[in-house]
């Protein structure tokens, strides 16, 4: 499963029985130390398990063909089942020496918490054995650094763009994807055909449940927010109150998307042509072409507020029981260095991890969209220790009602309640 539906993992976890251990992670206690004749072997568990885990296991084999001495070895595993899993196998000095805990970068609080995770500052610099972390956006670093440690890499970065049909577009006359929060709007109600609140073609395909959030941007572009500056709600302000209104009557009243759709509802219902635009990842564009959609890429329109979209990145981190922890963070280093951050960009179409690689990624269209939105994304709760908590019993919540006719203001004022209850707001 790709970073889209990690969101809700522990949601998920909690839900499930899972009876699958961390197969095939390693054992830092095993008997050989994780060493061969000389040869150091890493484990790595992730939750890569979607159409970008070949992209991933590339870099490690180019990783493993340069660094006779070390070997890693990845294996992956459903978000869920690490996140249920990978706390105690940590804690206790088990599992794999490196693994990605969540796709949502706030579970690695759980893991400092718990003092499961190795700092890595005595690795950082500007060496080319060393993690250059000022080369990482602004935004992931500042969400991987707690009380003045960093404790993670990026895995990857991605940014959201609008996908939309070109066909779509070209039989409803618009020639240009929208480049404001107005024309999508037009567009989304002129490309939503059919009546009685059940389209055969819906003008926009939005997720509000187990996916990588949509509905945040969409109250950034006038200004809005789930939680402010002063680490208080702010998603009952009348900017997000506004934003709120107007997008949840559009899809209640309009019927330009479908309501209660899963992030795999989402992709399911542009991919099979019945939606003309959706907001998404680097991840999904593959296998809306196998699809068979013309596929078209732009940035998200621009509001009021400026432009802006919605950034993800995924943790990577060293278990501080590790045995190999210099040969886990040359890795890191390498693997966040700026030859392999080329080269995934290159055959993942994720924009680089880096700041400092724009045009090392112009020759891929795509890549190149998705690093064009780097310098006005944003991470979505980003510092936020309850940040799974705050999305799965405020905010989601908040959308599913107001998406079916709920007054606004008092369901954002009842979230509001909730998240400064997570964040520790003292009003």
């Amino acid at each position: 499963m790709h970073v889209r539906y990690g969101r809700t993992a522990a949601a998920i976890a909690a839900a499930s029985t899972v009876s699958i251990l961390l197969a095939g992670c390693g054992d830092n206690g095993a008997s050989d130390g994780g060493s061969s004749g000389g040869v150091v072997k890493l484990t790595m568990l992730t939750g890569f398990t979607g159409p970008d885990a070949p992209s991933y296991q590339a870099l490690i084999k180019e990783f493993n063909a340069g660094h006779p001495k070390i070997q890693v070895t990845m294996t992956t595993e459903p978000w869920a089942t690490i996140g249920q899993k990978l706390p105690a196998s940590w804690a206790t000095g088990q599992g794999p020496d490196l693994a990605t805990p969540s796709s949502d970068p706030g579970a690695i609080f759980n893991y400092i918490k718990t003092n499961s995770v190795l700092p890595l500052d005595s690795a950082v610099g500007t060496g080319s054995t060393q993690i250059n972390s000022g080369a990482f956006p602004e935004t992931v670093k500042s969400a991987f650094t707690v009380q003045g440690k960093l404790y993670a890499v990026p895995a990857n970065m991605a940014t959201l763009v609008l996908y939309y049909n070109k066909d779509m577009f070209k039989a409803a006359g618009i020639t240009q994807p929208p480049a404001t929060e107005a024309e999508f709007i037009a567009d989304a109600k002129k490309l939503t055909k059919g009546s009685g609140g059940k389209p055969s073609q819906y003008g926009l395909s939005l997720a509000d449940n187990n996916t990588i959030q949509m509905w945040p941007i969409l109250q950034w572009m006038s200004g809005g927010d789930i939680v402010g500056s002063d680490n208080c709600a702010a998603v009952n302000s009348p900017a997000s109150v506004a934003a709120l209104t107007k997008w949840s009557s559009l899809v209640d009243k309009d019927h330009i998307s479908p309501v209660g759709q899963a992030g795999a509802d989402a992709d399911t219902l542009f991919s099979s042509k019945k939606a003309a635009m959706e907001i998404n990842g680097p991840w999904a564009a593959a296998g809306f072409k196998s699809a068979g959609v013309d596929l078209g890429i732009a940035q998200v329109p621009v509001g009021s507020a400026g432009p802006v979209t919605l950034a993800s990145t995924v943790p990577l981190m060293i278990a501080r029981t590790s045995k190999h922890q210099e040969q886990a963070k040359e890795f890191l280093a390498w693997y966040t260095g700026k030859t392999a951050q080329t080269q995934f960009s290159k055959i993942s179409g994720f924009p680089p991890a880096r700041t400092d690689l724009g045009s090392a990624v112009n020759a891929n269209p795509t890549a190149a969209q998705f690093a064009a939105a780097l310098p006005h994304a944003k991470l979505y709760l980003a510092g936020q220790e309850n940040a799974t908590k705050i999305d799965t019993d405020a905010y989601v919540p908040l959308i599913q009602k107001i998406e079916r006719g709920a007054d606004v203001k008092s369901a954002a004022d009842d979230a509001a309640k909730k998240i400064d209850s997570y964040t520790g707001c003292k009003r």
